[in-house]
Parts: C-alpha cells; structure tokens; sequence
C-alpha cells in the first residue's frame, strides 16, 4: 500500500454539509499532530537527559491516542503502520472538531 504524506485512506463518501460550505477556506493547511502521552518533568530532570534513558508515559499502550490540530483535540485513534511510516486510524471524532 502507498499513501502520500498527508494522504487518506477511508475517506467518507459524502462531505458535510460545513465541509461544503468553507468555500476558498477549505484550500488552507493546518498541522495534525499525533500525542502518545505525557510526562511532567523537573526542570533538574530535562536538563540530565540523555541517550538511552526511557521515560514511561501517562497512557497505557492499549488507549487511543489524541489527535490534535493547532493543539486542540479533534479526535482519537489508533497507530497503525503504513508500508515504513507511522499513520493513524481514527476511532472517534469529536462533535464540533473537539470545541
């Protein structure tokens, strides 16, 4: 299988009604980011990084992960491999794009 950055895959077959109507908007780009999980550090702990250490995260592995767009949750999924890369399957979409 190959897929584009960016590219979908399971794509609905009908738009939105608020999708249609975005008219010139619906060309502007915004990034989805992907969140795994988390950690609070002390600031002593950031700077004594270093190479081989493993921080565990605050989400176990069988949880979905967030998907964000400019820092604002917009749905969950899961991680999946597409050929050599990382992609995502959403399982949930948040009413309103998580407002």
């Amino acid at each position: 299988m190959s897929i584009e950055q960016g590219g979908l895959q399971g794509q609905p077959t009908t738009t939105p009604a608020d999708v249609a109507n975005l008219g010139m908007f619906g060309g502007i780009s915004v990034r989805l980011a992907i969140e795994v999980g988390g950690i609070r550090l002390k600031l002593a702990d950031v700077l004594a990084m270093a190479p081989g250490q493993v921080h565990v995260l605050d989400r176990r592995v069988d949880q979905p992960v967030d998907v964000l767009i400019s820092e604002r949750l917009v749905a969950r999924g899961e991680i999946v491999a597409v050929g050599e890369k990382f992609g995502v399957r959403l399982t949930e979409v948040l009413p309103g794009g998580g407002q």
